[in-house]
């Protein structure tokens, strides 16, 4: 099995936690594989931990993922590290198959040379957000990074401690005070691709707003969302 090629145009494709329709997602063995191919970004999913270090990780705890029932922000990043993960034949079995950090993670960009979307899951403090933006600095480089989240808030905090941050605010719908929002924080947007159309495309990008659309894998809804301009296609295994 393999990735699925599309006729791109201008867009460039975000792989989804990693290659995620081939490997574990959010796992080292994902990010490697979409570092090894033409993807242009690699996009992942961060939460804190109660020792104060980030873990990537979508859901709420890894159960989904093979792991135990703890909450990433209630437990240490050993704890963390010590659950194993199924293989996508929901076998264990490969040691690899660990929650990585942000900085392993920002390592693995950087060694492909691909930008790194990252979204912020839950409300960040401004303390945490400080610090997620040092370890940026200090592991990649902030021009390289696309930072997303459902909670604007986070974006927000973000943008006052880096003015110049790259910033997709994450959403499922489009309305017109949507567009008057972004507009006025000079965001771009991260939109669901279920209801969008060539109108709400259209009005983004009248306003100079890029379009970054979630999550596409079917490649004739993607090349048609590319046909109307989008800037980034997110999938799990579309390249």
């Amino acid at each position: 099995m393999d990735t699925i090629k599309i006729n791109k145009g201008n867009a460039q494709i975000v792989a989804h936690r990693g290659l995620s329709g081939l490997e574990r997602e959010n796992t080292a063995s994902a990010f490697v594989a979409a570092g090894n191919r033409s993807y242009f970004g690699i996009e992942t999913d961060v939460r804190p931990t109660a020792d104060g270090k980030f873990i990537l990780l979508h859901d709420d705890n890894p159960v989904r993922c093979g792991g135990d029932m703890l909450i990433p922000e209630q437990s240490t990043l050993q704890t963390i590290q010590s659950v194993q993960l199924f293989d996508m034949d929901g076998k264990r079995g490969r040691t690899d198959l660990r929650i990585p950090t942000m900085e392993d993670y920002l390592h693995i960009c950087k060694r492909y040379n691909k930008v790194c979307v990252l979204e912020f899951k839950g409300y960040y403090t401004e303390e945490q957000m400080k610090k997620v933006v040092e370890i940026v600095k200090a592991e990649y480089c902030l021009e390289m990074m696309i930072f997303i989240s459902f909670a604007f808030e986070n974006l927000q905090i973000l943008r006052t401690i880096c003015p110049e941050a790259n910033c997709q605010f994450l959403t499922g719908a489009f309305s017109e005070e949507l567009v008057q929002r972004l507009k006025d924080n000079k965001m771009d947007v991260d939109i669901w691709s279920k209801d969008l159309t060539e109108e709400h495309v259209k009005r983004f990008l009248e306003e100079g707003i890029k379009v970054n659309v979630w999550t596409v894998d079917n490649p004739a809804r993607a090349e048609e969302l590319i046909s109307w301009g989008v800037q980034f296609i997110t999938s799990n295994i579309l390249e």
